[in-house]
Parts: C-alpha cells; sequence; structure tokens
C-alpha cells in the first residue's frame, strides 16, 4: 500500500505547504534591501556612495598648484613652488612673510630668467 499526498488530509497538505513556504520567506527577508543602521535608506546611501572623497593631490588652486603637497603660487617666478625649498635654495627665511616678500609682484624684476 503506497501512501499518496492525494490520499492524506487536506489539513496535512496545508502544514506541508506552509513548512515549505517558511524558509522561502526567511531567505526572501533576508536577501532583500534593508535601510542602514544608521537609519539611513537605501537610496541616499546610493548617494552618498557617489559622492566620494576628493582624490589625492586633486586639489588645485586657480594656478594649478597642489595645496595639499605643500606648493604655493610664486608670482615672482611664475610657478608653483614649495616655499621651504625655495628658502633654501635662495637663502632667505623659511617664513610666511618671507615667502610672501620674495614672491610678490614687485620683486618679479629680481627673480632669474628661465
Amino acid at each position: 500500500m503506497r501512501l499518496r499526498i492525494h490520499n492524506r488530509p487536506r489539513a496535512l497538505r496545508a502544514i506541508v505547504g506552509v513548512l515549505a513556504a517558511v524558509p522561502l520567506a526567511i531567505l526572501a527577508a533576508c536577501a532583500a534591501p534593508q535601510s542602514g543602521q544608521d537609519g539611513a535608506q537605501p537610496q541616499e546611501q546610493a548617494q552618498a556612495e557617489s559622492e566620494s572623497p576628493p582624490m589625492v593631490g586633486g586639489d588645485r588652486d586657480a594656478h594649478g598648484c597642489i595645496g595639499s603637497a605643500g606648493y604655493q603660487w610664486c608670482e615672482s617666478r611664475n610657478e608653483c613652488v614649495r616655499p621651504w625649498e625655495l628658502a633654501a635654495s635662495e637663502g632667505f627665511e623659511d617664513s610666511a612673510e618671507a615667502f610672501d616678500s620674495h614672491c610678490s609682484a614687485a620683486s618679479a624684476g629680481d627673480a632669474p630668467e628661465g
């Protein structure tokens, strides 16, 4: 005598169906996107991910000098320089005032050519 599922009572078939559906529902709930633990919604998370931090060295000023690398514009030399390196090579004090004095447009005539 073989038992078939259609010979079993309807209640038993309903229980088997529910028991089969529960693991599927749990898997679906685990795979569904959830809002972040910090309360941000998925759309806000996507926006935050697209706003990545600036690239290192991507902070050029109007003259193209990279400030995060220590470069500043020197008007008299018409180039980006590192103030402490320029002070060492030109023999002036390593200070903001001395750099400004050395690189001001007024001292442009004193700058070496080339």
